[in-house]
Order: structure tokens, then sequence, then C-alpha cells
């Protein structure tokens, strides 16, 4: 049962605002942490109903770090949880979230979500993110809205911007003088689900695949036929 639906259906505080797929999305990628101690950031203060949301779901013990650019999200501020005021887009006010928070098991950009903003938070606050963490980006959708900065296949675009994750995850697999190299992001994500307007990237150790084999040969390998060995050693070259 998904009890993020508890909590908005019987939610009377705080107002929350959230697309209901966003409930089905956590309970999969978060349900990990239910009743455990917890550190997570989320931008995008607005009312606190979703500071709440966290806390009632995760439990008491849940340390919670929102951040807004309005200065009265200030006194939203409780019991475990700290209220950060600044500009999401401003990389020095990022890198000084990052030196404050620490390591965090889970991080929500629910901010701004213009196009700078989503790219310079994932930039600046993902190496904050613990070996098995979670990284959620929202509202993806305004990728296409252009009072957003976005537009369908438009250069800069968060979306077309996270479509570089997919080969960096895949980066062990590029041959040898491919300009495709093994960073960071490959070597520390293990998975990345879209869904409609959201992306979670979840982190882990991740090395080059290896395959494991069993049981005996029961057909023969094909011979290619030589007229086709021009096209074998291509693709041997250049994959």
């Amino acid at each position: 049962m998904n009890s993020f639906y508890d909590f908005i259906k019987n939610n009377k505080k705080n107002l929350i605002t959230k697309y209901e797929i966003y409930l089905d999305v956590y309970e999969r990628h978060l349900s990990k942490y239910k009743g455990k101690t917890v550190k997570i950031i989320e931008f995008g203060v607005n009312q606190g109903g979703s500071l709440n949301m966290w806390k009632e779901y995760f439990g008491e013990g849940t340390k919670i770090y929102g951040v807004d650019i309005n200065p009265n999200c200030a006194k939203l501020a409780a019991d475990n949880i700290e209220i950060l005021i600044g500009d999401q887009e401003d990389r020095s006010f990022l890198k000084s979230v990052a030196d404050t928070i620490g390591e965090v098991d889970i991080i929500v950009d629910d901010g701004g979500h213009s196009m700078r903003q989503q790219k310079n938070t994932f930039e600046e606050i993902f190496s904050c993110l613990k070996d098995d963490g979670v990284y959620i980006c929202e509202d993806l959708h305004t990728s296409y809205w252009r009072r957003h900065g976005g537009g369908y296949k438009r250069r800069g675009t968060f979306i077309e911007y996270s479509k570089n994750f997919i080969d960096m995850l895949n980066a062990w697999n590029a041959k040898k003088y491919s300009r495709l190299k093994v960073s960071d992001f490959t070597k520390t994500v293990q998975s990345i689900h879209y869904y409609d307007s959201m992306i979670v990237l979840e982190k882990g150790k991740h090395e080059k695949i290896k395959t494991i084999s069993t049981g005996e040969m029961m057909v023969d390998h094909y011979k290619i036929p030589k007229k086709n060995i021009f096209i074998r050693l291509w693709r041997a070259i250049f994959g």
C-alpha cells in the first residue's frame, strides 16, 4: 500500500501539490528508506507540504533540508527541518548548500524548473549523494515549454542534457578509440529511470559488466561467408 496517497488524502495542514504519478515513483524508489534514519534535501519548499510528507513517511529521525528563493519560507523551519534561502540558479549558493548538507540519501529537485536551475543543481549537488542514494528531478515537462527555456529537441534543455546520461552509463562498452570515456558518473550510477515529467538516478558501484556462461554447446557456430569478412572487420574495429 502506498502511504504517500494516504498522506495527500488526509493532509489538512501545509498545502502540497504533486502529480499523481509522482507518488508511485516515490514509493518505488524511496520505500527502502522507510523507517530508517534518512537525510534528504528538496529544492522548492513552496508551502512546506512536501517537507511534512517526507517527515511522516520516513519517520521522526529524518533530517530534512528545504531550499527556496522565497525568504518567507524560513518560517517553515521545525524540528529536523532546516530551510536554506537562496537562488537555485546561483552556483555559488549551490556550493554553499553542498558544504552545509554534506552527504545525503535523497535529493529532490522540485524547484524553479528552468533549464539552468536544473542543470546547475545537478552539477553542484549530485556529488553530495551517498553511494546508494537516489536523485529525483521533477517537472521535466518544462523542457518543452518556451517560457522555461525549453522546446522539443531544443539544445540546452534538461531533457536533452540528461540524454547524455544514457551514454555515460554505458561508457564501459565504448570501443577504445571512441570519444565516449568512462567517468565518475559511469562508475557510480547503477540505473536511470525516465517517467512522464520525471527522471530518477540510483547511485551504486558500477563496474564493467561480466559474462556468465554455463551449460554445453548444442549448435555449431555459424561461419560468416568470405564476402562478409570486410563487414566483420569493420564492425570489430569501429563497433
